[in-house]
């Protein structure tokens, strides 16, 4: 099983819809029993916390439904649990090479290095934006998200 963790500040906008999008991919190319989804943050502020209303209408637009996901802090043992740690923002990449061990270094990268294409290195916070924020948001990560899937099933399936 290939483990993907996709970490954002607060778990509740980028990293949620992250998973949600590589979840849907999952689910349509059947290879949910070879790979598996989850998300995080790297600071406590919504620990709990559904993803936020607007993320969640986002994808609901989009078929996926997010509202069962509930907001986490990385821990130190996602190093070794996870094949894939991708952060969301440059921000958050240099906060998890701090949390990280140095094996778990080897396993960090950018979300948006799997979408060369776009010309972007960082999906954008969209929180204190208003909704078209999480549509560019979700742009982003599906894409991102076929490149992530495109990439694993070449190395490892």
């Amino acid at each position: 099983m290939i483990k993907v963790l996709f970490v954002c500040m607060g778990n509740i906008c980028r990293s949620p819809l992250a998973e949600g999008a590589f979840s849907n991919l999952l689910e349509q190319y059947r290879l949910g029993g070879f790979i598996s989804a989850d998300s995080a943050g790297t600071h406590d502020y919504h620990v709990g916390e559904p993803p936020d209303p607007r993320a969640q209408a986002s994808a609901l637009r989009r078929g996926m439904d997010i509202s069962a996901q509930r907001a986490r802090l990385v821990q130190r043992e996602d190093f070794a649990r996870f094949d894939y740690i991708l952060a969301m923002d440059r921000q958050n990449y240099a906060r998890l090479e701090k949390l990280s061990t140095p094996d778990g270094r080897r396993k960090l990268g950018l979300f948006l290095d799997y979408a060369p294409h776009l010309g972007e290195v960082e999906v954008p916070d969209p929180y204190y934006g208003g909704p078209g924020g999480f549509e560019r948001v979700l742009d982003m990560v599906e894409e991102a998200a076929q490149g992530l899937l495109e990439h694993i099933r070449k190395q490892h399936l």
